[in-house]
């Protein structure tokens, strides 16, 4: 559902938390990863970690209903990676926000995906 004006003028991640509602096969987050989101402008940054991240952090650029994000992460195995994605913002049936991820990781060219993640 395409946000209204309204919407998009009052978009906040300053401490909201999301989680992974589905994700492609190539994706490394899991629904045990948590992420702690920050917004100052349209800088928007995040924490995550846990499941499968030991800890990862993401700095994004808010353009109306859209995050341009780069994200990178240590995995509990010991890799890490890095890559770039562009986020869909929406608001659901409960008010809270949904980002359907478009991404790709640097590490492992050509590796692409699509992730969704929800406001808890």
């Amino acid at each position: 559902m395409k946000l209204s004006k309204k919407q998009i003028d009052t978009l906040n991640f300053n401490n909201k938390t999301f989680l992974l509602v589905d994700n492609s096969h190539q994706g490394t987050v899991n629904k045990e990863t948590k992420f702690e989101y920050k917004q100052d402008g349209n800088l928007v940054t995040a924490d995550y970690y846990g499941g499968t991240i030991k800890y990862g952090k993401i700095i994004a650029k808010l353009e109306a209903d859209k995050l341009m994000m780069l994200y990178q992460c240590l995995t509990n195995e010991g890799e890490l990676k890095a890559g770039k994605a562009m986020a869909k913002i929406s608001i659901n049936e409960n008010e809270k926000i949904q980002l359907f991820l478009n991404w790709e990781w640097w590490n492992k060219p050509g590796e692409k995906g699509t992730s969704e993640y929800v406001e808890i």
